[in-house]
């Protein structure tokens, strides 16, 4: 390997000028999963055989004259709770260690097959998407790729999706946000995270943990690459989301950003500063810094988002948590078993508070563009010395709870190298402007932060 892995973008532009086939393509993103997975173990399962098949194929109808599709030749990871036809849908759990193997793709993967992608293979999970750290007690946790000498903690629960894109592996992938769970590995490994509306993309083949707060969504190592993907899965025109070049010094000019007053927990004093640095640095590059307050504080919704996803969970894998022996890792069974002993009431009152304060926070925006906060407390801890039983989430609920869309992207670096991450949250479906704000942001800041280990590869 010679040369830092290609962006989607930059593979697109190869690809459609004739400088590289999809195979080659395929070929070095192989050789990248061969010669690191190994120590990142963020491949559960590498399809290679028919990925190079899959890219011959398309070579083969390119060389015929069918036009190349937005994503011809891009090879991409999924998420291993979404079905790829061939593949056993593992869901990061002993318990489907005997499952068959998926009779046909997600929705979601028929969009990306169509639209010219390759699909390498699947990646790890938190068992059943329920857990925001990213280990893994049964089937093990993949390494932090900004740390390669000390395990991290990679985030979760898409944590393979996030460890093979920041790691330069395939250049995206599919993960899944319920409470956070593409928003927290983007933000522990350093890469971009797109938290979709609810209902807004297809989840038909994927595996459930709350069904009224599961979202597929994007994770790439810069914000065109997330706006690329999020067009082909929404069967947009290529290029629709993808953002317009701006001026860094004016980038946020007229943008009103909302800082919640009260985030309820206090930040690691790394991920403190980099807020107030990038603070300050919107106001110099035109923003304006709206204080915002909400019925209680950011950190208190954390756990109403969780009575969700807890009864949830039990509701559809209950008998996994109550059987003897059982195989389900302690965190995730214990967080499963605690949705058995949530009243209706409760779980009533829940979905009425909800409602009644989702006025509030449409209220909010009516007054802000965009609410700025960080996408965790602090970096990414090490592996094993996390409070497991304390999520992580405590920021990116919010979103889920209420229905809105949010995007992550690492902004700065901690005392020891790590990324920091903020989030920009919008109002549901307003994903392109997420997208926007996120890449006035990166472009400010002089591009993407990227993990070291892709000079390694250079």
């Amino acid at each position: 390997m010679n040369k830092v892995p290609m962006t989607i973008a930059e593979t697109k532009a190869a690809v459609q000028s004739g400088r590289l086939t999809a195979e080659q393509s395929v070929a070095e993103a192989l050789e990248r999963i061969n010669a690191w997975n190994g120590k990142l173990k963020a491949f559960v399962t590498v399809d290679g055989d028919r990925a190079l098949a899959d890219a011959r194929h398309l070579d083969h109808l390119a060389a015929m004259g069918v036009p190349k599709g937005p994503l011809f030749g891009v090879p991409l990871a999924i998420k291993d709770i979404i079905d790829v036809a061939g593949l056993r849908t593992g869901g990061g759990s002993l318990t489907r260690k005997d499952a068959a193997v998926a009779q046909a793709d997600a929705e979601v993967v028929t969009r990306l097959r169509n639209a010219g992608a390759v699909i390498m293979g699947k990646v790890a999970t938190v068992e059943y998407a329920f857990g925001g750290w990213g280990s893994n007690e049964t089937v093990g946790a993949p390494h932090n790729p900004w740390d390669l000498e000390c395990a991290r903690v990679p985030g979760g629960s898409s944590s393979g999706s996030g460890v093979a894109v920041a790691a330069g592996l395939v250049p995206g992938a599919l993960g899944s946000d319920t409470g956070g769970s593409i928003r927290l590995p983007s933000s522990f490994a350093g890469m971009v995270g797109l938290k979709t509306t609810a209902g807004l993309i297809p989840k038909t083949g994927v595996l459930p943990l709350s069904d009224i707060l599961d979202t597929i969504g994007p994770m790439t190592r810069c914000v065109e690459d997330a706006a690329i993907l999020f067009d082909v899965l929404m069967g947009h025109a290529p290029g629709s989301s993808v953002p317009a070049k701006v001026e860094a010094k004016e980038a946020f000019r007229n943008k009103r950003i909302g800082v919640p007053v009260d985030l309820g927990v206090s930040l690691h004093p790394d991920t403190a500063k980099v807020y107030a640095d990038i603070q300050e640095r919107l106001k110099a590059a035109g923003a304006t810094l709206v204080p915002v307050r909400f019925p209680t504080s950011l950190a208190d919704y954390a756990a109403p988002c969780g009575m969700f996803l807890a009864v949830d969970s039990y509701r559809h894998y209950g008998p996994l948590a109550e059987e003897e022996p059982n195989r389900l890792g302690d965190p995730v069974r214990k967080r499963m078993l605690s949705g058995k002993s949530v009243t209706a009431v409760d779980y009533s009152k829940n979905l009425e508070r909800r409602e009644r304060e989702k006025a509030v926070i449409a209220a909010v925006f009516e007054t802000v563009d965009t609410i700025l906060m960080p996408s965790t407390a602090m970096p990414a801890p090490v592996l094993g010395e996390h409070p497991e039983h304390d999520s992580p989430a405590v920021f990116t609920r919010f979103a889920n709870y209420f229905d809105l869309a949010a995007i992550s992207l690492p902004v700065g670096l901690s005392s020891n190298g790590l990324p920091i991450a903020m989030q920009f949250v919008v109002p549901g479906l307003a994903e392109a402007r997420a997208l926007d704000l996120a890449y006035r942001l990166e472009m400010a800041e002089g591009g993407p932060i990227l993990c070291p280990l892709l000079a390694k590869m250079a």
